[in-house]
């Protein structure tokens, strides 16, 4: 099976569940099992993709777009494991459509090689982890938007029919700090395997990521902090979240758009 064959069945795949996942949102008899099924395939012709587009005969390429699909791909996988225990495949809604355009966009578009060459095992695993800490993180600002959503809703007394698929704002909130705990413990990570493989983790090509990063650090820290002694919650677990995303979606995904597709194709 080639890149195009194994892209084109992803995409079919998760615009199947996420019709299916709308389906059941809007009451329709769409057996939960079923939406998994169907992301679960999408999620394997993805892993094909992703393979045959990132190995190369000189090391793995990570570019911009590559990297979009393996966050995309990491995404869905955190769901779908999660969903097997939690209530969170509403979140495929909204993860599912950057999905199917992560995968176009790697699959149509070509930018700059970004070669790691395999003899360097720690900074794969350094940039693996990275991403995995940028897929859960992303995962844990959906809930905060959906959380965020239901809220409203039952603020302004609208409750809307899908409020009604949701489970109680109790549980979202709890989804989103467990989420938030596993990604702030991966960035940990993520940065401490940076400072021990990278040369030099303030040097110019990669001072703004690592500053974002540790800003994300911080927002996120203090927030699950704030949550163990004043009991932060609503509103203020939601803004904080999101703002330490967009701290670390800036770190990885500016940082990686300005060297990629601008200074390097300069």
């Amino acid at each position: 099976m080639n890149i195009a064959i194994s892209s084109i069945l992803a995409i079919a795949f998760y615009i199947s569940g996420t019709l299916c996942q709308w389906g059941r949102l809007r009451g329709r008899d769409i057996h939960r099992p079923l939406v998994q099924t169907l992301v679960f395939a999408g999620a394997l012709a993805q892993t094909l993709s992703i393979y045959l587009i990132i190995h190369t005969p000189n090391g793995v390429n990570l570019n911009f777009y590559t990297v979009g699909s393996l966050s995309s791909w990491m995404i869905i996988l955190i769901i779908l494991a999660s969903s097997l225990r939690k209530p969170v495949e509403n979140l495929l809604i909204g993860l599912l459509p950057i999905a199917i355009a992560a995968v176009g966009c790697s699959l149509l578009l070509s930018g700059p090689e970004d070669i790691i060459p395999s003899t360097q095992p720690g900074m794969i695993f350094h940039i693996i982890i990275s991403i995995l800490s940028y897929s859960t993180l992303t995962v844990a600002a959906f809930q905060a938007v959906l959380l965020a959503w239901q809220e409203s809703k039952i603020k302004h007394h609208h409750p809307a029919s899908l409020i009604k698929a949701f489970p109680p704002m109790q549980t979202m909130e709890k989804l989103l700090f467990e989420f938030l705990w596993a990604g702030l413990i991966l960035l940990t990570l993520s940065l401490t395997t940076g400072f021990i493989y990278l040369n030099d983790m303030f040097a110019q090509h990669v001072v703004h990521k690592t500053v974002l990063s540790v800003l994300a650090w911080c927002i996120f820290g203090i927030l699950l902090t704030g949550r163990h002694i004043l009991g932060w919650r609503g509103q203020t677990a939601i803004r904080w979240t999101l703002a330490g995303f967009a701290c670390l979606m800036l770190a990885y995904f500016g940082s990686k758009f300005m060297l990629d597709m601008i200074i390097n194709r300069g």
